[in-house]
């Protein structure tokens, strides 16, 4: 491959993301509605949620905040959102009375897996007409490019 193919693939790659970014913007989400009622839940609420799942310890603001490239303040009020929508606990910290801990609750559960049933529908339909080797090998390149960003461009901690 030359050196303007290779150029031109990575600009391939950089416009993919930007428009795929674009897309799973809470108004193009709105537009579809998930099976069994009820309206796709905020992308943003679902990114806080995703965040707690994912974190291998207990999960603060803080941590919250730097997952999602939010000041502590932003991160302070979706957490407040997701409390108030019965999907996350805050617990005292044992080690630290100061400091704030959070937890999915029973529905913050059922909110956070039907969200990634939606989309995993979603994807499906996208990928019905790709044979499986396509949708294998996708799966294994988006996800060896995801892993590699992550080593290339690391959470800010």
């Amino acid at each position: 491959m030359s050196k303007r193919e290779q150029d031109d693939a990575i600009a391939d790659v950089e416009r993919a993301m930007v428009a795929i970014r674009r897309r799973q913007t809470r108004r193009s989400l709105a537009r579809l509605t998930p099976p069994g009622g009820g309206g796709p839940i905020d992308p943003t609420l679902f990114n806080v949620l995703d965040v707690i799942d994912d974190h291998d310890k207990p999960c603060s603001v803080r941590d919250v905040a730097t997952a999602l490239s939010v000041d502590q303040p932003r991160a302070s009020r979706l957490v407040l959102r997701t409390v108030e929508e019965g999907w996350l606990d805050r617990r005292t910290d044992p080690s630290d009375a100061r400091r704030t801990l959070l937890a999915l609750t029973g529905s913050g559960r059922e909110q956070l897996d039907r969200a990634h049933r939606f989309r995993q529908e979603i994807f499906a339909r996208v990928m019905a007409d790709w044979s499986d080797v396509d949708r294998s090998e996708f799966a294994r390149l988006i996800t060896a490019f995801v892993t590699s960003f992550a080593q290339v461009v690391p959470d800010a901690e």
